[in-house]
């Protein structure tokens, strides 16, 4: 049976929905799909399934294997039993999208003047049709419409015609976007990592992103920042209060908070360096020293440094600090006093698995590798990823001339220097399915 990538959301309803052993599950009775801001095609996150039981209930689209013309395969049979309930800024095709009024742009006919097409002709949505694209998600490609313009004497209706989705107009209007408060959609996020919320932060118009990045705590804020790119963090950071502002800054990791004011005019950036914290700011101050593209640019201050009478357990309590990310985890640095940044003499690192193999009365410096080199806080982009690749690392040391510890590289930010600036619009799954 051939496997469909496209179809069109009426034939889809009563079809058999099939469990990878075979088992009948139910039929689909709906499709879910999410608008989405800068009149980007809607994106369809599940079906709504009804169970023999009556029961209905939500399936991620990440969970179709195949749709084929008869059934649709699931590639799992582990399914969510709750009754389905709309969420914030969902839809449902057939309950919402059909039947809603809507203008569809018409072609400009030969000689007429640029931009005298006038209104779009008011159409009917007859059905929606949905189309698989590469990156899996599916996203609503064509609508099937038919104009408004009453029955004729014989009882007909207009003929029914397809558009694609770039020439649909007022969709949103018509159907209208749930009007939820910021903290509806605070709490929907609740669960959800901090990148997942940032794309789904993308998503939602201008004024709705800002509202619920106020509503939003400091620290849960200052972390879904950070999973976003640098001109819409600070398209959020400026626009929120200056006090309110750097309170978010201080939360940020301090490399985070270096990249994004390096992006603004140096006078607004010191007026958040002059607000946040002395201690906060001074480490982002001395990144702002470094290129960029270098490792001193791309470290962070705040990696793990111990002395070398700490314990092998207190440094594995260290490395289980869930504020850092595991690349950070991974390595804890040795160095004489000063632990702070820059540090005293750096002596050597030791990786966790290590620290694992051995007793935890065990000092640290019985087992530093003392044999790893160490980056310079000018080493491009290229040397660092040379560094990693050669030492099968995901954190490395960044020391100067003298010997003192400045920071850490990890793997993380240097892939956020390696990557395309937009590679956080190439979709690598639909968000939707950790949301539920």
């Amino acid at each position: 049976m051939a496997n469909l990538n496209k179809a069109f959301v009426a034939r889809l309803a009563g079809l058999s929905v099939i469990g990878p052993d075979g088992d009948d599950i139910g039929r689909i009775r709906d499709v879910v799909v999410t608008m989405r801001s800068g009149h980007k095609p809607p994106r369809v996150i599940g079906l709504v399934v009804e169970l023999p039981t009556r029961r209905r209930i939500f399936v991620p689209m990440l969970r179709v294997a195949s749709i084929d013309p008869r059934s649709v395969s699931l590639v799992s049979g582990t399914i969510n039993l709750h009754r389905f309930q709309s969420r914030p800024g969902e839809n449902l095709v057939l309950g919402a999208l059909v039947d809603s009024v809507i203008g569809v742009e018409r072609d400009q006919p030969a000689g007429e003047p640029s931009g005298s097409q006038g209104r779009p002709t008011r159409y009917q949505v007859v059905d929606v049709e949905i189309e698989r694209q590469r990156s899996r998600d599916w996203l609503v490609s064509r609508l099937a419409v038919r104009e408004r313009r009453g029955r004729s004497r014989l009882g007909r209706r207009g003929e029914v015609s397809i558009h694609p989705w770039n020439r649909i107009r007022g969709l949103d209007d018509a159907i209208g976007t749930p009007e939820h408060g910021a903290e509806s959609l605070v709490e929907q996020y609740a669960d959800l990592r901090p990148a997942d919320v940032a794309i789904a932060l993308r998503e939602l118009p201008e004024v709705r992103r800002l509202e619920v990045a106020r509503t939003l705590d400091d620290e849960r804020l200052a972390d879904i920042l950070q999973e976003l790119p640098h001109d819409e963090q600070t398209e959020i950071v400026t626009r929120l209060e200056l006090e309110r502002a750097a309170d978010v800054l201080e939360a940020m990791d301090p490399d985070d908070v270096a990249d994004l004011l390096g992006e603004l005019p140096e006078k607004d950036a010191e007026s958040y360096l002059e607000r946040m914290n002395p201690e906060d700011s001074s480490n982002v101050r001395r990144l702002l020293t470094f290129d960029a593209d270098t490792a001193g640019g791309l470290m962070t201050p705040e990696p793990i440094i111990l002395s070398p009478q700490t314990t092998v357990a207190e440094a594995l309590a260290h490395c289980r600090n869930p504020d850092l990310s595991p690349a950070l985890a991974s390595l804890v640095f040795v160095v004489r006093p000063p632990t702070a940044t820059p540090t005293g003499k750096y002596l050597g690192c030791v990786h966790i698995q290590a620290l694992l193999r051995e007793l935890p009365s065990a000092m640290v410096a019985e087992t530093v590798d003392t044999s790893l080199s160490a980056l310079r806080p000018t080493d491009s982009v290229d040397a660092v990823t040379r560094f990693f690749a050669t030492y099968n690392l995901v954190c490395g040391p960044v020391v100067d001339d003298e010997g003192h510890l400045l920071g850490a590289v990890a793997v993380d930010d240097l892939l956020d220097h390696l990557l395309p600036d937009d590679w956080r619009d190439m979709d690598l799954h639909d968000d939707t399915e950790t949301a539920r």
